[in-house]
């Protein structure tokens, strides 16, 4: 299952934040979610925001880090992408 990760930079709540992804399927993104056991309320319409202390983790189960503007490329053109505010389309999660 393909997964990528972005750098833990932005920044929220005096922490610091990364997010998670699959180009796949949101199921093999719950699926990973699950596994690391990360909070199913960590997940944002197509992501998983990951705090900067289990980024490592991430990347260890196998996650490919790769730029922020790679990250929204790649949803996209898996037909994965929700930007903030738009509802989720039937069958996509």
């Amino acid at each position: 299952m393909p997964l990528y990760v972005d750098q833990p930079v932005w920044q929220w709540r005096g922490r610091q934040w990364a997010h998670l992804i699959s180009d796949r399927s949101f199921d093999d993104l719950h699926h990973a979610a699950r596994a690391l056991q990360i909070p199913e309320r960590a997940f944002d319409g197509d992501h998983y925001d990951i705090p900067q202390e289990r980024w490592a983790d991430v990347v260890a189960y196998g996650a490919r880090p790769v730029s922020s503007r790679e990250i929204v490329r790649l949803l996209t053109a898996a037909g994965l992408r929700r930007p903030k505010g738009r509802p989720r389309a039937a069958g996509r999660g």
